[in-house]
């Protein structure tokens, strides 16, 4: 016979750990919409996460080469290790984790999703930070999340039967034909920004994603389309490093050289613009052939 005095205990519990998490992860991340610390409080991370124990992602500051980061398994299924800003693993094998609470929870904040909006996620996973898009824009909005992998595309659609506003595509989400969007939501590595993401941006919208090497050391960069027309030079600027897995496109190999030297210098915070067309000027912070990103305004 179940006790459902303990039952709600633990709801209790779990409702208490997740508030924090949510409390601390948008401290982190410099949040300053409200709305992104209830999304984080509402939405749990148990069933996107699958029975535990589970694998949590580690890096040592003191170790070098492949072995600097790994993987530690938890004791049991306390949700308890879940409700803190940690990678947890999807499949540990390939790399693939649910991302860092923080990282995502200053990326919805600048992204700014509103009610209603509509938004397209590259790279869902198992769901779950399309189930916090979902919550952000409401029943009154929509969020097209693509997951290429058919594993995790099938897991996704599962998770997310609770947030009707939310549709899984299992495909890729770089081709052409993206339904029209006020953000675009990346959450897989690539050396250059996808024309079909740029195009499926309604006027006013914002594109924000992962820009990095094969060596997948990068930035998350929001790009911001002008309300008036398609100028050749759009808002663009870096709102914090970042290390994805790389998107299954096809990625610009003749920028890696360029694209790793850029970031070594450390000065992302001076990225102002991308410009589309022309001959990069002496305010070129990476010149990507068809575009490049400016140290001036646009």
């Amino acid at each position: 016979m179940v006790d459902q005095q303990s039952v709600t205990a633990e709801a209790q519990r779990t409702a208490k750990l997740r508030a924090f998490f949510a409390r601390y992860v948008t401290w982190v991340g410099a949040v300053r919409d409200p709305r992104i610390e209830a999304a984080f409080a509402s939405v749990p991370r148990e069933p996107f996460v699958g029975p535990g124990p589970w694998q949590i992602r580690v890096a040592s500051p003191w170790k070098q080469g492949p072995g600097r980061v790994g993987y530690v398994e938890t004791p049991d299924a306390d949700p308890a290790f879940l409700y803190q800003d940690v990678l947890i693993a999807l499949d540990p094998a390939r790399g693939i984790n649910i991302g860092e609470p923080s990282l995502h929870a200053r990326c919805l904040d600048c992204v700014a999703a509103q009610p209603g909006e509509t938004v397209v996620q590259i790279g869902a996973g198992s769901g779950y930070y399309s189930a916090i898009l979902a919550t952000l824009v409401g029943p009154e909005g929509h969020v097209h999340a693509y997951e290429i992998d058919p594993a995790l595309a099938e897991r996704a659609a599962a998770n997310l039967q609770s947030w009707p506003q939310a549709k899984l595509m299992a495909r890729s989400g770089t081709v052409d034909g993206l339904p029209q969007a006020d953000v675009v939501y990346v959450n897989a590595g690539i050396s250059r920004p996808s024309a079909n993401w740029l195009k499926a941006l309604r006027p006013g919208g914002r594109l924000l994603f992962p820009l990095q090497g094969e060596q997948r050391r990068g930035g998350m960069l929001l790009v911001e389309k002008p309300w008036d027309g398609e100028p050749s030079s759009w808002s663009a600027r870096f709102i914090s490093q970042a290390s994805f897995i790389p998107c299954q496109a096809e990625q610009d190999a003749e920028i890696e050289g360029d694209l790793a030297a850029a970031f070594a210098r450390g000065d992302i915070a001076s990225v102002q613009s991308i410009r589309f067309g022309g001959e990069p000027d002496e305010s070129c912070w990476l010149a990507g052939g068809s575009w490049w990103l400016s140290t001036a305004p646009p």
